[in-house]
């Protein structure tokens, strides 16, 4: 995949965000990036990103997120360190941001200045498998609900559309018709269609912009 310097994954609770977000920190990391990931949810106490701080740690990418992460202690505080996203020019980041509105409003802190240097995307991920976005009306009401709090408009979709780990490859061919109808409302192209890596195999020439990702065992079964 072709990466900005900032690469904002957005999307409703349970789209499958912070699994995309921690896989794009992976390959960036692996491709020789020095990469960071940014948890910068201040309303939801439950910070997916830092249930992979172990696996982060092992490969060497720094995790910005509050104090509290982890804790139920809902503190809506965000660490100075956030600031070096806009900062350090020299560093790619990945931002998990907020699964609503409300969880997009740090976003707009940095919005402006993200803006200004113009090197970023942001991804919309969407999962049709999920209650409050399983048609297209929903999911593009979401989706500008998060694009308003953020300060910033969404540049690509990823079709994350998945049933954790029961999906099957006719789960993921039965999405595509919904992404292209949210593509077309949009109007955002479909950079790929992110799959768990055990689905390649059965994907490959009937899926384009395949993207396979190694689903994150302390996130599996949960709505992140």
């Amino acid at each position: 995949m072709d990466y900005k310097r900032i690469t904002i994954v957005c999307g409703h609770y349970g789209s499958g965000k912070t699994n995309v977000a921690l896989n794009m920190a992976y390959e960036q990391k692996e491709s020789g990036k020095d990469v960071s990931i940014a948890d910068l949810d201040i309303v939801n106490p439950y910070f997916r990103t830092k249930d992979s701080i172990d696996e982060l740690n092992r490969r060497g990418i720094n995790l910005i997120c509050s104090d509290y992460a982890g804790t139920n202690l809902d503190i809506p505080a965000l660490p100075d360190e956030m600031y070096s996203i806009t900062d350090n020019k020299h560093k790619s980041f990945v931002l998990d941001i907020g699964g609503d509105d409300r969880g997009a409003l740090a976003l707009g802190r940095l919005a402006p200045a993200i803006i200004k240097e113009n090197n970023y995307s942001m991804i919309a991920i969407i999962n049709m498998y999920r209650p409050l976005t399983r048609d297209t009306d929903s999911t593009v009401e979401v989706l500008r609900e998060i694009e308003y709090a953020g300060g910033i408009n969404f540049t690509a979709i990823i079709n994350n559309s998945n049933l954790g780990a029961d999906t099957t490859a006719q789960d993921v061919i039965a999405s595509l018709p919904y992404a292209e109808k949210i593509s077309k409302a949009m109007n955002l192209p479909v950079i790929a269609t992110s799959v768990n890596e055990k689905l390649k195999n059965e994907l490959i020439g009937k899926i384009s912009n395949l993207y396979t990702m190694n689903l994150q065992n302390s996130l599996i079964n949960k709505e992140c």
